[in-house]
């Protein structure tokens, strides 16, 4: 009797190991964004404890240059109220080159809490 072989090919195994090695790249790419936006959403956040304008923005690039944010500043903003408090919110786009022609864009908005 002939046994019956189980498993997965090489040129599977290649294809696999390149799709998580493309998905990889990509994450390590994105993963730096995403934490850059953590921080804009916290600089927003304090920065909306000014009361004017001028010194909102002011609060928001002192937190932007401890916090190393170079995507957004303070001219970026757009500051508000919300009945009696300010409101500061944002919205930019980062583009990650994948290859020739190829990008990946990302749009992030956010919102003073």
């Amino acid at each position: 009797m002939k046994n019956r072989q189980r498993g997965i090919s090489f040129i599977g195994i290649l294809f696999v190991g390149g799709v998580l090695a493309f998905t990889g790249v990509i994450a390590a790419q994105v993963f730096p964004t995403l934490v850059e936006f953590q921080a804009i959403t916290k600089a927003a956040s304090k920065a909306a404890e000014g009361n004017t304008v001028p010194e909102v923005r002011s609060i928001f690039d002192k937190a932007a240059a401890i916090d190393d944010i170079k995507s957004i500043s303070g001219k970026d903003l757009e500051v508000g109220k919300d009945g009696d408090k300010v409101t500061v919110s944002f919205a930019y786009n980062r583009e990650i080159h994948l290859g020739g022609p190829a990008y990946l864009l990302l749009k992030y908005t956010g919102r003073s809490k």
